[in-house]
């Protein structure tokens, strides 16, 4: 069973959407949500799997919705717009629906959605997490701009909505990566997740302070805080 949450400014368009669902049973929808803002709050307490989401609403975009989450659920797009679609997908969506959402286009949404989870439960059982180790090269872009660097020579992660900022040397560039996702992959024993924000590399602390409430404040190589 998959909790889905439906965010859409349009009533009937919110009505008719969870008709076409009712045809497939396996997806529950646990609540809708009229604009970002809303979103935002449902995601936060409901904690749904799927999102059916929406472009073009009076307050924020969908697109301005997921850069305000720390972590992501699953995202179909349902808009009457269809210029949005390659930005989409730079956002991991598993599908783009145009509106009116037809029966058929649902059906292939969710089946992408199976051979997603089909994909996921075969690598879990053969045991693959692909960990990179700290000697490990990775490739970032930034708009034109592009490095191999060596995981090592990484400060910290920072979290940016959907996007992580990537501190090493005296560059900081956005790569389209949550948190979540590269926590999955980097070596405990090197990377720690320090809070919501951030995972720091261990061996790139300069300085640990006492902070208030109990907490610690770590200063990175390079002066970050």
């Amino acid at each position: 069973m998959k909790k889905a949450l439906i965010i859409d400014d349009e009533r009937l368009a919110r009505s008719e959407l969870k008709k076409l669902l009712a045809d497939h049973p396996e997806i529950v929808v646990i609540g809708e949500a009229v604009n970002a803002k809303d979103g935002v709050e449902k995601i936060e307490t409901l904690r749904p799997d799927l999102l059916f989401l929406d472009i073009q609403m009076p307050d924020k975009t969908g697109f301005d919705l997921l850069a305000e989450l720390e972590r992501t659920p699953q995202v179909i797009f349902t808009t009457a717009y269809d210029e949005y679609a390659l930005k989409a997908f730079e956002y991991n969506a598993l599908d783009y629906l145009l509106k009116p959402v037809e029966p058929k286009r649902l059906a292939d949404a969710i089946h992408k959605l199976h051979q997603q989870e089909e994909k996921e439960r075969l690598a879990a059982a053969a045991g693959l997490r692909n960990i990179l180790s700290e000697n490990d090269q990775v490739f970032v872009k930034d708009g034109d701009r592009c490095w191999f660097v060596k995981l090592q020579e990484i400060r910290l992660f920072e979290s940016v909505g959907n996007y992580a900022r990537v501190y090493f040397e005296t560059n900081k560039p956005l790569i389209l990566k949550s948190l979540n996702a590269l926590e999955e992959r980097l070596d405990e024993r090197v990377f720690f997740r320090a809070n919501r924000k951030h995972i720091v590399n261990l061996r790139m602390i300069e300085k640990i302070d006492t902070y208030f409430n109990g907490g610690l404040l770590l200063e990175m190589k390079g002066g970050k805080k």
